[in-house]
C-alpha cells in the first residue's frame, strides 16, 4: 500500500516516549482498576514499540528475557494462562482454591502473542494441554466462554470477541488444518460459524447475539475469526466449495462498515441544531446535526458555502469513525472497522486521507499517544489500536502489520517459522492427504 503523505504528520519520538514509558515505569494509578488485565496491557506495550520498530532498542537481552519468564509465571501447570499474577496462589495453592484461578481464554491469548513478540520460540508452553483445553471452553450453541469449572460450567460472555480469542489460540498453536491435530480433537468449527451468522443483523453488521444491535468491536472479532479459520465468503469468482461459512450478505456488510465514517467528531457536533445558522442548503444534507462544521471545512466545502458554484459538495478534512449508528468518533473504532475491511480485501472503499488527518490532528496527543476523542488525553488501549491503523494505512515509519493478529509482520513470520509448528503442520498436512481428506477425494471404498 503507498504510504500517505499530507501536512499532518505522526510524533514519532513522542509515540517511542510514551510507550517507553509505559514499559520502563510505573503506570498512572487510574490503571489500578485494570491491574487484572497486566498481560493485555504487557501485550500493547511490546507490540506498539514493536510497530514503532524500536522493541530491540527499547529491551536489553536480559530484560526481554525478563518479560519472557514473567508470562510464562502466569502459566499454569494444567494448560493456558491466568491475565495476571495476582491469581497465583503460589505455595498455597490447593485443590480447593485452584477454582479462583483458571486458565483464561483472553490471559492466554495475550500471553502467547506476547511471547511471539518478544521473539520467543513457544517451546514452554504446554500447547497439548491448551488444544485439549479449548474444546471445552466451546459452548453448545458454538460460542466461547472466558473460563470453565470443572464440573464443565462455562463462564463469561457469549459474543465474538471470546470467539475471536480462542480461534486465535488454535491458530496459533495449530494452524487452520480441520480435524484432530496431534491426536487432540478440533472445536466444532461449523457450529461456531454457524454462530457468527446467526448474530448478523438486518443491516449488514454483527452483533454480540442474535437481534441485538449491529457493533463494530462484534464485527470485527467476527471477520477476524472467520479468517483464522479459513472461513471467509470466498470471491465471486470463485465457485462454492460447500463449506459453511460466515458472511452471508458481503456486500450489505461491506455498506456497514463503510458507514460508520462520521463528522461527528466530538459530543457538542451531536448537538441537534435542526433550523439555526448552521442548517443550510450549502453544506452537507443532515448539517443540523453537527454544530461545529464551521471548524472543519474545506476549501472547497468554503467555497460552496459562499454560493459561488452552482452544486454544494461538501468535502470533509477531518472523518472519524464510529462502532454504532449515530455516535461519536473514537479512535479505537478506526481500528475495529478497518481491520474487518482489509481483512475482506475491500480497504480501497474508504478514504484513509481524511482519517488518518483526523487521528493525528484530533486525538493524537501532545505527549503521545491517542486519545478515545478529541482532547482527551492518551490510553493504552486507543494509544495502541491509532498506531494500528497507521500501520494497516501504510504510515512511512510504522512496520507493517497483522490486522487480525494486532503484531507486526515480522512478528508473524517469526511464529510461522518456529520448527515444531512447521513440523506439526506438515505432519497433519501430509496424514489428511494419506487419508485423503485434504487436495482430493475420499479413496474408493472408504
Amino acid at each position: 500500500m503507498a504510504p500517505i503523505v499530507s501536512e499532518s504528520q505522526l510524533n514519532y519520538p513522542r509515540h517511542i516516549k510514551y510507550w517507553r514509558r509505559n514499559l520502563k515505569t510505573l503506570l498512572p494509578h487510574f490503571y489500578t482498576s485494570n491491574d487484572s488485565n497486566r498481560m493485555l496491557l504487557a501485550l500493547f506495550t511490546v507490540s506498539a514499540l514493536d510497530i514503532l520498530g524500536d522493541l530491540d532498542a527499547a529491551l536489553s537481552p536480559e530484560e526481554r528475557q525478563g518479560y519472557i519468564d514473567w508470562v510464562y509465571g502466569c502459566q499454569l501447570s494444567t494448560g493456558g494462562f491466568r491475565p495476571w499474577p495476582g491469581s497465583n496462589f503460589g505455595e498455597l495453592s490447593t485443590d480447593g482454591n485452584k477454582r479462583w484461578d483458571p486458565p483464561h481464554i483472553p490471559g492466554t491469548f495475550f500471553a502467547l502473542l506476547t511471547l511471539v513478540v518478544l521473539g520467543d520460540d513457544l517451546e514452554r508452553v504446554k500447547r497439548r494441554e491448551i488444544l485439549v483445553w479449548l474444546t471445552r471452553m466451546q459452548r453448545p450453541g458454538g460460542g466461547f466462554g472466558e473460563t470453565v469449572d470443572e464440573d464443565g460450567f462455562i463462564h463469561g460472555g457469549n459474543d465474538s470477541r471470546f470467539g475471536y480469542m480462542a480461534t486465535a489460540i488454535r491458530w496459533i498453536l495449530r494452524g487452520n488444518l480441520e480435524g484432530p491435530c496431534d491426536g487432540v480433537s478440533d472445536i466444532d468449527i461449523d457450529n461456531f460459524v454457524t454462530c457468527v451468522r446467526d448474530a448478523e443483523t438486518y443491516d449488514g453488521g454483527i452483533s454480540e447475539a442474535p437481534y441485538h444491535e449491529a457493533h463494530g468491536g462484534f464485527t470485527s472479532c467476527a471477520v477476524a475469526a472467520l479468517s483464522f479459520l479459513d472461513r471467509l465468503p470466498v470471491p465471486p469468482s470463485q465457485k462454492p466449495d460447500g463449506v459453511v461459512r460466515g458472511v452471508t450478505n458481503l456486500p450489505l456488510l461491506l455498506k456497514w462498515l463503510v458507514s460508520r465514517q462520521t463528522a461527528t467528531l466530538d459530543t457538542d457536533d451531536g448537538l441537534d441544531t435542526l433550523g439555526d445558522e448552521t442548517d443550510t442548503s450549502e453544506t452537507c444534507h443532515d448539517a443540523h446535526s453537527f454544530v461545529n462544521l464551521g471548524s472543519f471545512v474545506s476549501k472547497q466545502a468554503d467555497t460552496n458555502m459562499k454560493q459561488t458554484t452552482t452544486h454544494a459538495h461538501f468535502e470533509l478534512q477531518w472523518v472519524g469513525v464510529n462502532g454504532r449508528c449515530n455516535k461519536v468518533a473514537d479512535t479505537c473504532y478506526a481500528y475495529w472497522i478497518s481491520a474487518p475491511l482489509q481483512l475482506l480485501g475491500h480497504m480501497d472503499i474508504i478514504d484513509q486521507r481524511p482519517i488518518r488527518k483526523w487521528l493525528l490532528d484530533k486525538t493524537q496527543h501532545i505527549v503521545g499517544g491517542f486519545g478515545k476523542v478529541t482532547g482527551d488525553p492518551p490510553d493504552m488501549y486507543h494509544s495502541f489500536l491509532g498506531l494500528m491503523v497507521l500501520a494497516m494505512f501504510g504510515e512511512p515509519e510504522l512496520q507493517t502489520v497483522d490486522a487480525a493478529l494486532c503484531i507486526t509482520e515480522r512478528a508473524k513470520k517469526h511464529l510461522e517459522s518456529l520448527s515444531w509448528r512447521r513440523e506439526l503442520l506438515q505432519k497433519e498436512q501430509n496424514h489428511k492427504e494419506q487419508i485423503g481428506l485434504v487436495g482430493g477425494t475420499m479413496p474408493i471404498g472408504s
